[in-house]
């Protein structure tokens, strides 16, 4: 005789059914958030291995052929010229001259200099030129010497130009390690500050309403430097950093902070003051560029023959190492891409580690300078043009 299931058994069996959906559906629940944190805790060990998958790119090959009319532009004195490049002019400081370009070669301006151990910056088709530990300095662009200033019993540490015109001056001091003064685009002084601290490098933010310098100091027997945010036109400082534990070199401020550049370290200050990332150099550091947050660092040790360049795309990012086959000459970032010289070729990559483009070079340049359409090469007593892709 059939079983015969009154009205509650089958209410009964419904429920048991509905429960263990549920626990079927909690647990599964549970597991995705475990498996979830676990990924979220040990990211640092895959995520930079997942960066770019599904986003290939082909890799452009520049031919490398130099350019003939007007190059190359040959320069007198030897190796120690510097070159630069602003909004379409070339500017090229020689031992006695500086020139000014368009990025044909064409010679628009030259004008002569009286100053010795020179250094230029440049910004905005501007030059700074001043004597390094000298009292002088002047900016000037291809038309004419805009405003000079001289320090007296006073020699100048180091100078910086922004792209707005605004002219920071760091100086030594009687009564102090340094004192720094601010220069709108005509010279007239908008901002001073005495230095208890030695400032190493200073970097112009918010449109050059403010700056970020870096500072050089001791602690428990080791260099350290030190990041402070400043606005002109506020006495108090916003922050100033830790430490980190290196010899900063060049300090680069941008929206998320700051960027130091160091000699056997670089790091990330956040927009708080506080330290967010610190990368050590496994071998010689050779150069480093930064800009609007993305850095790039090559590094050499030629004892282990190991050439690496480490990219950086903000502070809360760990390192992303390239292995470069040869040793590395120059990097500089142009356009959200990072171009690295090494012996006898250039490359450009993303900062997720993608190869963007190639161009082979002779192995005697020891420097280039990047712009929309080209790259300069600098030789030891020339300068050369090569179209480029990237």
């Amino acid at each position: 005789m059939p079983k015969v299931y009154d009205a509650d058994d089958i209410v009964d069996q419904k429920n048991r059914m509905k429960r263990r959906k549920r626990l079927r559906q909690l647990t599964l629940i549970l597991l995705a958030a475990a498996v979830g944190t676990g990924l979220y805790f040990t990211r640092d060990k895959w995520y930079n291995k997942l960066r770019g998958i599904g986003e290939q790119y082909r890799t452009i090959v520049n031919t490398g052929q130099l350019a003939e009319g007007n190059f190359p532009i040959e320069v007198s004195g030897g190796a120690d010229y510097q070159l630069s490049l602003s909004e379409g002019r070339m500017m090229l400081l020689s031992d006695t001259y500086t020139y000014f370009y368009d990025t044909d070669g064409k010679l628009l301006k030259r004008r002569q200099h009286t100053y010795t151990n020179t250094v230029m910056c440049t910004a905005g088709r501007k030059a700074l030129l001043y004597e390094q530990g000298g009292n002088e300095l002047s900016v000037e662009d291809e038309d004419q010497i805009i405003y000079t200033k001289t320090f007296a019993k006073r020699q100048i540490l180091f100078a910086r130009l922004s792209e707005e015109g605004y002219t920071a001056v760091v100086t030594t001091s009687e009564n102090y390690n340094c004192e720094l003064m601010v220069y709108d685009k005509r010279g007239i002084g908008i901002y001073e500050r005495k230095c208890t601290e030695m400032v190493s490098d200073l970097s112009f933010i918010d449109g050059s309403r403010g700056c970020v310098l870096s500072y050089i100091s001791a602690e428990n027997g080791q260099l350290v430097t030190k990041v402070q945010e400043n606005s002109f036109n506020e006495r108090q400082e916003h922050w100033t950093s830790p430490g980190l534990n290196t010899l900063g070199l060049h300090v680069y401020g941008f929206e998320g902070g700051a960027f130091v550049l160091g000699e056997e370290a670089c790091g990330y200050v956040d927009s708080s003051g506080q330290i967010s990332s610190f990368y050590s150099y496994d071998g010689e550091y050779v150069a480093g560029a930064s800009d609007k947050g993305n850095s790039a660092v090559i590094v050499n040790n030629d004892d282990r023959r190991k050439y690496v360049m480490a990219l950086f795309s903000g502070g809360d990012q760990e390192a992303l190492i390239i292995d470069l086959e040869e040793p590395s000459i120059d990097v500089t970032i142009y356009e959200d891409l990072a171009y690295v010289m090494c012996q006898g070729k250039i490359m450009a990559y993303d900062f997720r580690g993608g190869l963007r483009s190639i161009a082979e070079v002779s192995d005697s340049y020891t420097g280039f300078v990047r712009s929309d359409d080209h790259i300069f090469l600098k030789g030891y007593n020339k300068i050369d043009r090569i179209d480029y892709e990237s």
